[in-house]
């Protein structure tokens, strides 16, 4: 099956937008073969500011109708508790609220950006997705991650090379309780390294200290920066680890 193709065979839909590379291109799709689609877009406290600013961007520019729900995934303590199922639980509570307001406007079919290359079994979320009936065209037609950015450079798209990002609760450890203090440290520490030129990279939290996760590609500029690197994570925590298991690059 192609894109066109499910989306001529499913001309209504609502999206679960994250602004992203594949829930990007795959809003550009249904634009592109004349469906009417909806993004529906969670604010909460484990998204990081500049998603959103991206999501309402990607929108704009392609002219796509878009929602920010706001859920408070703070106020259940079986999620803030950060159990291994930490994700199981909150995908059921984020698709929950997008479902139930895309069926307030309308849309009985909700769609992800998942693709060809997550494993169905082993994706964080995936069973709550399954049991909310959330259906992903992108891996129902075959498209790679690797193809999709290729697809989102030839269409112009500025979230083609937009490296993967997941949310900041994966940055504490399972078993230690996710709070809003350590949230919001995070997300100004990898603001901070932003700012430096690094990308694809994550800044996670061990036994108080920060440890860095960086492409090794990266490690030169490190180098080079190393004095504000440290003189930023300082500012947020007390010890600052490399961790030398390096980010893959996608």
């Amino acid at each position: 099956m192609t894109l066109k193709a499910f989306f001529q065979a499913n001309p209504n839909a609502a999206l679960a937008f994250s602004g992203g590379v594949d829930s990007a291109y795959l809003l550009y799709a249904a634009k592109l073969y004349g469906a009417r689609i909806h993004a529906y877009y969670v604010r909460s406290a484990f998204q990081p500011q500049f998603e959103l600013e991206d999501a309402k961007r990607l929108a704009g520019e392609l002219g796509a109708e878009m929602t920010a729900l706001d859920v408070d995934v703070l106020s259940d303590s079986r999620i803030t508790m950060n159990s291994a199922d930490r994700c199981y639980l909150c995908k059921k509570k984020l698709f929950a609220a997008i479902r139930e307001a895309a069926e307030a406007d309308g849309f009985e079919l909700l769609i992800d950006g998942t693709n060809a290359s997550d494993d169905a079994d082993d994706r964080p979320g995936m069973r709550a997705m399954r049991e909310l009936a959330v259906r992903s065209p992108l891996r129902e037609c075959g498209l790679t991650k690797q193809r999709i950015r290729e697809l989102s450079r030839e269409a112009g798209l500025f979230t083609w090379d937009k490296p993967a990002y997941a949310c900041l609760a994966t940055r504490i450890p399972t078993g230690e309780e996710i709070t809003k203090e350590a949230l919001q440290k995070t997300e100004a520490a990898e603001n901070s390294l932003f700012s430096l030129g690094f990308r694809d990279f994550r800044v996670r939290l061990f036994h108080g200290c920060a440890r860095l996760q960086l492409p090794e590609s990266q490690f030169p500029l490190l180098l080079i920066k190393r004095q504000k690197v440290l003189d930023e994570m300082k500012k947020y925590y007390g010890t600052v680890l490399l961790d030398l298991v390096v980010r893959d690059e996608q």
